[in-house]
């Protein structure tokens, strides 16, 4: 081991670059984007002269390691280049290189070659060419904003030695980029070349995190992006909502395409949605389908869910054979379903929020002052009913009261309460 491997302290000291490697040298290989998997490693295979090197974000290129260098996973290499030279990091090493260049369909005689591994002023170099990046992508944008472009700049990419700049922009019509050349050659004093990409393409470069809460498939995995139609969602039976449908790309989520050929092909084997189903009593519509379990809910209005019925697609299958025949069922469902128990619920009720009388229910009252209270208030009950035996039977009606208990002037007092509110209006002299 160098003097400069042993400088390396975790990753932070291979993002310095001290040792020349990435994660390789701390012992773990790297995890960025598109990360690949050697499942030939353990296989003995025949010695293969080419590696995969991969630059920023997800561009990735196959070179011949000519010099037989001994090149592993993680190593910072400098590789041919149009011209000069690129940094990059070996990300794939071994008889599955060749196997992934033959999937490409590229010719191993157009293959470039890793000049040497990356040294200590080459590392310096290229970090101050990706240091230049994000400032010269928005003075890009300014210019092209400028000469009046309808054109987005996306992203900015130097070449390892500072001599070239990539800049991937996108486009929903053809622009015409001469002019934007000359003056961005003029201003940043490179070489300049122009690559449009799409809008998925661009996350992928940009990378982030999907609704899922895992990193995006186009920037972690996928390389190649097949068209995504609204069709895939039908088929699932998803619910048409642009919000939940669009990634961060502002397209159709890639992911729509993954399990649309399982759905397609188990809805062969279920009856049609368009055939109705006649019975003694109602005509049933297609309500909705369950693909995994083969049970289809029936309603008796085309519109709206009413009289849901859910039956088994045999089932389903019988009742189209009795209608064609001309017979009509009794009911929809069969007589094992009939007989069947209810199932319960899956979800319990634990909050009552099922009941539709829960508003219904008499609140109890709470008691202040404990059992005291109840025998005290029992008390009072017992005083109040002897008082009322012993008093007059037009005063317990609560009639008025004898003439030698009113006040003087024929009048009965008003109480407390009703003084203060209407005492002015009383105490006012007579007109």
């Amino acid at each position: 081991m160098t003097d400069k491997e042993k400088d390396c302290d975790g990753c932070g000291g291979c993002s310095a670059g001290a040792c020349g490697r990435s994660c390789s040298g701390c012992g773990s290989e790297p995890r960025g984007k598109l990360t690949d998997y050697d499942w030939l490693a353990d296989i003995p295979a025949g010695e293969c002269d080419l590696v995969e090197v991969q630059f920023k974000n997800t561009r990735k290129g196959i070179y011949r390691n000519s010099t037989h260098l001994p090149l592993e996973v993680g190593d910072m290499v400098a590789v041919e280049a149009t011209p000069g030279h690129d940094i990059g990091q070996v990300t794939l090493t071994g008889p599955l290189v060749r196997l992934r260049l033959r999937r490409r369909s590229k010719n191993e005689g157009e293959i470039k070659r890793v000049f040497r591994k990356a040294k200590a002023a080459d590392l310096e170099k290229y970090r101050e060419a990706r240091a230049r990046e994000h400032e010269t992508m928005i003075r890009a944008r300014r210019i092209a904003e400028d000469l009046g472009l309808n054109m987005k700049i996306g992203d900015v990419e130097f070449q390892g030695d500072g001599n070239k700049a990539i800049f991937y922009y996108i486009a929903d019509e053809r622009v015409d980029f001469r002019q934007l050349i000359k003056v961005l050659a003029e201003k940043f004093k490179v070489r300049i070349e122009m690559k449009q990409i799409g809008a998925r393409q661009e996350a992928g470069r940009i990378g982030g995190i999907g609704p899922c809460g895992r990193p995006l498939c186009c920037s972690s995995w996928m390389t190649n992006f097949v068209s995504v139609a609204t069709g895939a969602a039908r088929y699932q039976d998803i619910s048409l909502n642009p919000q939940k449908l669009a990634g961060q790309c502002a397209k159709l989520k890639c992911c729509l395409n993954f399990e649309v050929d399982a759905y397609v092909e188990a809805v062969k084997s279920l009856p049609s949605k368009e055939i109705r189903l006649e019975t003694a009593d109602a005509t049933y519509f297609h309500f909705k389908t369950d693909i995994f379990k083969r049970q289809i809910t029936y309603s008796t209005d085309k519109r709206m869910a009413v009289n849901l019925v859910t039956i088994d697609a045999d089932r389903a299958f019988e009742v189209i054979a009795l209608n064609k025949a001309g017979e009509k069922p009794l009911t929809l469902e069969s007589a094992e379903q009939q007989a069947r128990p209810k199932e319960a619920s899956a979800y319990g009720d634990l909050l009552g929020q099922d009941d539709l009388t829960r508003f219904d229910k008499a609140k109890k009252k709470k008691r202040r002052n404990g059992g005291g209270g109840a025998k005290r208030s029992a008390d009072a009950q017992a005083q109040r009913k002897q008082q009322g035996e012993g008093a007059p039977a037009q005063e317990r009606k609560g009639g008025d009261a004898p003439d030698a208990q009113r006040p003087a002037g024929g009048k009965r007092r008003r109480s407390g309460r009703n003084r203060g509110t209407r005492g002015e209006s009383d105490n006012k002299p007579k007109q």
